[in-house]
């Protein structure tokens, strides 16, 4: 056996004065030892080429708390699975140990230089492996369905973690008055009050809710979120191929779920109102994802434009030189956003005229560009705008979203 472990072991011995378990003896030699990766046999080994062994004593390092990972405590964890029902293929343990034994830990590591792993990471490493071994599933501490999170600073207490599960798709909406997400009622925030007949909404229904109701169910989900490409105002429509969105379920209990019969039942008890299209698993980087705008994204938005007075032909044809457009943020929005000047761009307009004040203008931007004030001017926070081109007051009175580019 190499000298240098032979001496450390000595070193570790004599500042415990032998009082220390098979575990962390064999933990804090393991970095001397690496054709061994368990720990209780690496100690074995050592004491036997020492011709000696240790005592009875309480580990004076971890206070024998792996004498804590038994029978009681894994009955604990096979006991919340059952109760919570949970459904899972991957998973990972954290343990929470006395605050006192990692610095005692720490401690004696830097005193005799030696590279040690942490105690907690032997402990979930022993844990991970037996229900590993009794439940069939994977280890991943990188990405895992459940953390199975276990509380041993005094009788150990169990805790499940059900991460997320995310679902990416496209969405229509049909009529108008929906707005996209749950809107809290104005005047109760959410409680509940007369006003909103103790709902605690705004309005009854969202593209949102008429989502992720069904799925919440076949889930038995605790909460949705719903991350979208941008939203459309309450009183635009959604058309083309939809637009982009990710649905976050929160600590679902069942992670396999058939989202083609669920999108089938979803549309026809939605039909006429919202539409959910190629339902599929994704990732969580999706939701932001999906929410960038850059040069590359684009919207394409039907405008019907009522004018105060007649407007000239000729002028109505300067709106397909439109380019840059220098926006600050709209009058209607600014107790939600920062107000500050965006540089946006149009990048073509076409127009179809109904009378001599109306028309429609079909328009694709870049994303991120209110299109209603760049009808209205919104007091000169939008320049150029089509009021200013025409020389007339302008205003949108109907607008619906016909494509957004995916991200």
């Amino acid at each position: 056996m190499d000298q240098l472990v032979i001496t450390k072991a000595k070193e570790l011995l004599e500042k415990t004065d032998g009082k220390i378990c098979k575990h962390c003896f064999g933990r804090k030699l393991s970095p001397l030892m690496r054709e061994e990766n368990d720990n209780v046999k690496i100690a074995e080994n050592v004491l036997e080429a020492l011709q000696t062994d240790l005592g009875s004593d309480e580990c004076v390092v971890c206070g024998n708390i792996f004498e804590k990972v038994d029978d009681y405590l894994f009955g604990r964890v096979y006991n919340k699975i059952d109760h919570l029902g949970v459904e899972f293929d991957v998973f990972m343990v954290g343990t929470t140990i006395p605050k006192e034994i990692k610095e005692r830990d720490d401690e004696l590591s830097n005193e005799l230089d030696l590279n040690s792993e942490p105690i907690k990471k032997e402990l979930n490493r022993i844990i991970s492996d037996e229900l590993s071994k009794t439940l069939g599933k994977t280890v991943n501490s990188l990405k895992q369905d459940i953390v199975v999170n276990v509380d041993i600073r005094k009788k150990p207490k169990v805790r499940l973690q059900l991460n997320p599960i995310y679902i990416e798709g496209k969405y229509n909406k049909l009529i108008r008055g929906i707005p996209q997400t749950k809107w809290p009622c104005s005047k109760c925030k959410g409680k509940g009050c007369e006003a909103c007949n103790g709902t605690g909404k705004q309005y009854l229904e969202s593209v949102e809710e008429l989502l992720s109701e069904k799925i919440l169910e076949a889930t038995r989900g605790y909460e949705a979120k719903f991350h979208g490409a941008g939203r459309e105002d309450i009183d635009v429509l959604m058309l083309g191929s939809g637009r982009p969105f990710v649905l976050e379920i929160k600590e679902p209990r069942i992670r396999k779920i058939d989202l083609e019969k669920l999108e089938k039942e979803i549309n026809q008890a939605n039909k006429g109102k919202t539409q959910y299209h190629n339902l599929k698993f994704t990732e969580k980087n999706r939701k932001g994802e999906i929410k960038q705008s850059s040069p590359d994204t684009f919207k394409v938005y039907n405008a019907l434009v009522k004018c105060s007075g007649a407007f000239d032909e000729k002028k109505l044809e300067e709106l397909s030189k439109l380019d840059e457009i220098n926006q600050q943020t709209p009058i209607r929005v600014l107790r939600r956003r920062a107000d500050k000047i965006r540089l946006k761009h149009v990048k073509n307009v076409e127009t179809n005229i109904i009378d001599d004040t109306t028309f429609e203008m079909i328009v694709k931007t870049e994303g991120g560009l209110y299109i209603k004030e760049l009808i209205s001017g919104d007091e000169g926070r939008t320049h150029p705008n089509v009021g200013e081109i025409l020389g007339v007051d302008a205003v949108c009175k109907q607008l619906d979203v016909l494509e957004v580019s995916e991200k």
